[in-house]
């Protein structure tokens, strides 16, 4: 379905038509990457690691109809229909904020060292109760992701929710300001990314930033038993603020928590009288769905429907998701992300599960914690309750340190630390785990124990 012109879009980026006395030329898709484009695509080559323009061969071999431009206009292609523009990222940008405004939806902004996805989900569930929605997909909540996302929603979009990723100061700011929201949210202050910012303070200041371009009568929402926050928030009419928790100061507090092996239930202080279920487990969910219901009730959806829709949302995948492992066990598969406090709340709720077969932790290193890495690590440790778990292991040499500390409270066959390969800690979980084990596995990104949950799930055989 066509989107837009060739020449709506040069109007939109500042841009000068190249190469076509076809200004109407029809474009359905955007794409950076040249490998992944149809016909009618606009071809967008950023300048990173690599000069994109220098792929526009393969663009055109794909199927690209035209292509943003920043080098001279002499080494282009000479058939081929371009946009000159100073900046292909500002003009990714401007196009995005364009077509934002045209379709005018409600916009909701998201951000937080932990729970921004999770809570990006439900709210995304909670609104589609009474609007036509479009969410960030992936991890494309970044200054190149959330354009992509925005340009990437049909006309017909009523209510878009933004997650808006940040590691460094001024990243969230630029979101913000592009997109707008009338209502932001803030789901924690945690230590993500600690290593840019150097405390927690200022992982707060730059949250913040999402009110940047917050608009005139929007609303902020976050939790508001976080000091940091709570301090920074003064700068806002208190008309214009929302919070949300566990204590009855808040606006909207949940009562009756009951944590299952894969849901959990509770009451809010707004609808007492209402179970809501959440199709996933975990106390800390609580906090995401109190903020996903307040943004509903901002757009006038009431507890009731979002109680109703949150009993089906579906959770970005890796996210603590239950996955069938090989042998008849369970994998608690949550090792797309961690922080020291994501970690920590899960190995809380995993002490909690019944189960007639082993429970089994597989940690990996948490990144980007810089100065403050060993000293939250060993806090991590503080965390592992060796009588709830029966088998340890421990992968990165920044793990090493929760080896170092807990080991004394294991039966040392029952512990394990590795680094560097994999395939000793596979053959060794593949050894270990049994029928009705379960297995929970936790870690940052960046150290790939997703191979590992690949290497111990059930094959299916087609």
């Amino acid at each position: 379905m066509t989107k837009w012109t060739l020449n709506e879009i040069a109007e939109a980026t500042d841009g000068v038509i190249y190469h076509t006395e076809n200004h109407l030329i029809n474009i359905a898709d955007i794409s950076f990457d040249s490998r992944n484009l149809s016909e009618g695509s606009l071809f967008v080559p950023l300048i990173a690691e690599r000069n994109g323009h220098e792929y526009i061969d393969s663009a055109i071999g794909n199927g690209a109809s035209a292509a943003f431009w920043s080098e001279p206009v002499e080494k282009a292609p000479k058939d081929f229909p371009i946009i000159q523009v100073k900046d292909t990222l500002q003009a990714l940008q401007q196009f995005a904020k364009w077509y934002l405004k045209k379709v005018n939806p409600k916009v909701v902004g998201i951000t937080g060292s932990n729970g921004k996805t999770t809570t990006k989900d439900m709210t995304e569930a909670v609104l589609s109760a009474k609007y036509k929605t479009h969410k960030t997909v992936g991890n494309f909540n970044n200054h190149i992701g959330l354009p992509y996302t925005i340009l990437g929603m049909p006309r017909e979009t009523e209510a878009i929710i933004l997650e808006m990723g940040m590691s460094q100061a001024d990243e969230i700011h630029v979101l913000s300001t592009l997109a707008e929201p009338d209502v932001a949210v803030i789901t924690m202050i945690g230590e993500s990314h600690i290593e840019f910012f150097g405390s927690r303070d200022g992982i707060a200041d730059a949250k913040m930033e999402i009110v940047d371009g917050l608009k005139s009568d929007g609303v902020l929402i976050y939790p508001g038993e976080e000091p940091l926050l709570a301090e920074r928030t003064a700068i806002l009419p208190e008309e214009r603020v929302r919070t949300f928790g566990r204590t009855d100061k808040e606006n909207l507090y949940a009562t009756k928590i009951e944590v299952k092996s894969r849901s959990t239930e509770f009451s809010v202080n707004l609808a007492p009288e209402l179970k809501i279920t959440l199709p996933t487990p975990g106390e800390y969910n609580v906090q995401n769905a109190l903020a996903a219901i307040l943004v509903g009730i901002e757009f006038g959806i009431s507890i009731k429907a979002s109680a109703e829709k949150l009993e089906q949302f579906q959770l970005t995948k890796n996210r603590l998701e239950w996955i069938e492992g090989f042998n008849g066990s369970q994998l608690l598969n949550d090792a797309y992300n961690a922080s020291p406090s994501s970690m920590k709340a899960v190995l809380n709720y995993f002490a909690t599960i019944e189960t007639n077969g082993k429970k089994i932790v597989v940690l990996g290193d948490i990144l980007e914690l810089g100065e403050l890495s060993e000293e939250l690590h060993r806090d991590v440790a503080a965390s592992i309750g060796a009588a709830s778990i029966d088998y340890l292991i421990l992968y990165g040499e920044k793990m090493r340190t929760v080896y170092n500390e807990v080991k004394g409270s294991f039966n040392l066959e029952k512990i394990r630390h590795f680094s560097g390969d994999k395939k000793p800690m596979v053959d060794y979980l593949r050894k270990t785990i049994q029928s009705e084990d379960i297995v929970l596995l936790k870690s940052s990104l960046g150290t790939n124990i997703l191979e590992v949950v690949e290497k111990l799930k059930k094959k299916t055989l087609m």
